[in-house]
């Protein structure tokens, strides 16, 4: 399996370095994490990223302008929203994307 890249989004900063940890644990995943959406749409114009996740504390016009700017510039990029539940729920929701879009 190829490395996945990671682009996390998030305004809690204690929340957003947990998920940090946990997406960066798995061997086969690289984690990126902004809690500023302009910096991280300029990250994400100049990378390759695979999965986008948002987390808590983004209000709702950024998520849903920030998830159609990583849709225009990349199609294929998956657009995951977690808002809590452990490291097991985080992994599952990742890998069940991953799954329904063929992309396992």
């Amino acid at each position: 399996m190829k490395q996945l890249q990671f682009l996390l989004l998030g305004k809690n900063e204690a929340i957003l370095a947990i998920l940090l940890r946990l997406v960066n644990a798995d061997e086969n995943w690289n984690a990126i994490a902004f809690n500023n959406e302009k910096e991280a749409q300029e990250y994400f114009q100049n990378n390759k990223i695979d999965i986008v996740l948002l987390s808590s504390a983004i209000e709702d016009l950024v998520e849903k302008e920030f998830t159609s700017f990583c849709l225009k510039h990349n199609p294929d990029v998956e657009v995951i929203e977690h808002f809590g539940g452990g490291s097991g729920l985080l992994k599952s929701e990742i890998l069940h994307r991953l799954h329904l879009k063929g992309k396992l």
